[in-house]
């Protein structure tokens, strides 16, 4: 039997794809925003598509911070954008 891929959804376009192809952002329990590559820190996730299209549409409709329930600095838009680089 083939093993299950997990699905995600993201949080710009609310498409459903496989959790590799996703970028997890949390929210930790002191409320910091960070880059979650593994996928398995403690916190509160929101996922987005590997793509900078994405994340420049999350920056402007605001869609990740209203998943995180949290405001986001310019700092951690520019850290994000370098991650895909």
């Amino acid at each position: 039997m083939p093993k299950k891929i997990p699905m995600r959804k993201c949080v710009v376009s609310n498409e459903r794809y496989p959790k590799g192809e996703l970028l997890r952002i949390i929210r930790t329990p002191e409320g910091n925003i960070e880059i979650d590559p593994t996928g398995k820190k403690n916190g509160h996730g929101a996922y987005l598509k590997k793509d900078i299209n994405i994340i420049q549409e999350a920056k402007k409709n605001n869609s990740l911070a209203r998943a995180l329930e949290v405001e986001i600095s310019e700092e951690f838009w520019e850290e994000l954008e370098e991650y895909m680089k």
